[in-house]
């Protein structure tokens, strides 16, 4: 190799967002995930007109929600969003999505009157969260009984076959050719979470652009064990 090569510094990739995608064909059902899909699936023969999708990072959760509100025709919206002045426009939707609420900050007040004006109307809301509301620390009794009374779904933490899928759609979607031996060396290494498994894909991504070379399984595992440091 000659001495220019060797010097050639590393290329500076840009960190280009990638778009994801949210149809229903994306969407990989499992063990893990089947109960939740079915419900979205099930829509609108609900038990309740309030539905809590509770799932960790990453699960899965902002997918179908996006799936259902094509189907219901939803507005969509984060639980910040959720204020005295916009509940009037919210609560007249045809159906809505309120994301992340869970995350703190949540007008209690304003979600109370959502809640109600949804219910009322017979409109169907769909909440999305990484916990029970039993642990958001919400202040209004009133509220939390009323979150109480809708049911929820669960997804649970994905298995190995989820994983693995989840894994060659992420690098599909990336337009990156690697080798069957890369998933599987990282698999029985990686955190078993969908999160985990984006943060590792974006970050392969990155780190081989930046060496002008492809994903093998010496760097998959390289960046695996950085990541795992907290160094990624």
């Amino acid at each position: 190799m000659s001495r220019a090569v060797m010097d050639m510094p590393r290329q500076l990739p840009l960190d280009l967002p990638l778009t994801p995608r949210y149809g229903a064909e994306d969407f990989l059902v499992s063990p893990c995930n089947e109960a939740a899909y079915a419900m979205i699936e099930r829509w609108p023969d609900w038990p309740h007109p309030v539905l809590r999708l509770v799932g960790p990072e990453g699960a899965g959760k902002t997918h179908l929600a996006a799936i259902w509100a094509e189907r219901a025709r939803a507005t969509t919206a984060t639980a910040a969003e959720v204020t005295l002045a916009a509940v009037p426009d919210l609560a007249d939707a045809p159906a809505l999505v309120v994301e992340d609420c869970d995350r703190g900050g949540l007008d209690e007040h304003a979600f109370f009157h959502l809640l109600n004006a949804m219910r009322s109307s017979g409109r169907s809301l769909l909440l999305t969260a990484r916990s029970v509301p039993e642990v958001w620390g919400l202040a209004t009794p009133d509220l939390l009984s009323r979150l109480r009374q809708s049911p929820a779904v669960d997804i649970g933490a994905p298995d190995e076959a989820l994983l693995r899928a989840v894994l060659v759609k992420l690098f599909v979607d990336r337009q990156l050719v690697v080798d069957t031996s890369v998933v599987e060396a990282v698999l029985p290494r990686m955190e078993r979470s969908l999160a985990a498994a984006q943060r590792l894909v974006a970050t392969l991504d990155r780190e081989a652009l930046s060496r002008g070379r492809r994903i093998t399984r010496p760097l998959a595992l390289q960046v695996l064990e950085t990541l795992a440091q907290g160094e990624g």
